[in-house]
């Protein structure tokens, strides 16, 4: 049998020939060295607002008034702004609220949507379908402003801090990560503590919760953040100002520019009152400071926790 060889054979490209220097392999010097540059401005853009705002924090009145608004460096390090604001009572007080809700609200929603998850994970379970269909049109139908306000108001929890927890405890997101997670557990296990007599709940508590470290700890993580940074339902719900949490001060005087009253910050006698743009710098320090802090320690569960839940669900 003849075998008849294409009149023009088609010729293939080497590997790594295509790069944006002409002439040069996307591994030599001049093209690494491109890409280099591109990184460290795009790390700069990143990186020099942040220490923009700490600076303009630390820096003292007469370098910020002399700098017509924000600093990059401080030339006389100083915390007067960060005394005056949590001296004051208004940051302070607004620093505990967030804290609280925060806490309280995580451990709410990460209870409730583990029970909730490992519920559905279950095929068996009494109501599976019909509660995870409510569940997946949550997702796609959000209620209003109005029928929310008014469902909140008719529970008696207008100006109360469950305002802030209840109407946002479960998160119909995560509880799908965590339901393909649990569903991908090996089934052999459970079922062996089944037949030594272990109950639901222990084998949730026991082998499940165990095995599922790192999407627990990552949908916790999902919920502190959702927590600490809202601010839209503590501006429908709470009409004290000694009840707002630190997204919604960092909203009135920082986003809208609404100036500090004498009763909101403390200085000393004669002492006078720091530049308002120290005011605000420290005011943004202060509400992103402790998710910075919290946050490298989880997200090292990033890629385990939520990509296996989601892509092998």
């Amino acid at each position: 049998m003849t075998t008849l060889s294409p009149a023009h054979p088609v010729r293939r490209r080497p590997r790594n020939a295509y790069s944006a220097i002409p002439g040069e392999t996307p591994g030599s010097l001049p093209w690494r060295t491109l890409k280099s540059l591109i990184l460290l401005v795009c790390v700069v853009a990143v990186v020099l607002p942040f220490l923009a705002i700490i600076a303009t924090s630390l820096a003292d009145a007469d370098q910020v008034n002399k700098a017509g608004g924000y600093v990059l460096w401080p030339d006389n390090v100083t915390f007067s702004s960060y005394r005056a604001l949590l001296s004051g009572g208004l940051v302070s007080k607004a620093m505990l609220v967030s804290i609280g809700v925060t806490v309280v609200g995580t451990a709410l929603s990460l209870v409730s949507s583990i029970m909730l998850a490992y519920g559905l994970s279950r095929p068996g379970s009494f109501g599976h379908k019909p509660v995870l269909m409510l569940l997946l049109m949550s997702m796609l139908f959000a209620p209003g402003i109005i029928p929310s306000y008014l469902m909140v108001k008719q529970l008696h929890m207008v100006n109360s801090y469950w305002s802030l927890i209840l109407p946002t405890m479960i998160n119909a997101f995560n509880v799908i990560v965590l339901r393909s997670f649990f569903m991908n557990l090996p089934k052999e296990l459970l079922d062996a503590a089944r037949i030594d007599g272990a109950s639901e709940l222990k084998i949730l508590t026991k082998i499940v919760l165990p095995l599922s470290k790192a999407s627990v700890a990552v949908i916790g993580l999902f919920y502190s953040v959702t927590y600490w940074n809202a601010f839209f339902n503590a501006l429908l719900y709470i009409n004290d100002a000694a009840k707002w949490p630190m997204q919604l001060v960092l909203r009135t005087y920082v986003v809208n520019n609404a100036t500090l009253s004498g009763g909101q910050v403390d200085v000393a006698a004669g002492a006078p009152l720091p530049p308002a743009q120290s005011l605000q710098a420290a005011i943004l320090v202060l509400s992103i400071v402790p998710i910075v802090i919290v946050y490298p320690f989880l997200q090292r569960h990033m890629n385990k926790g939520v990509m296996v839940g989601a892509v092998k669900g």
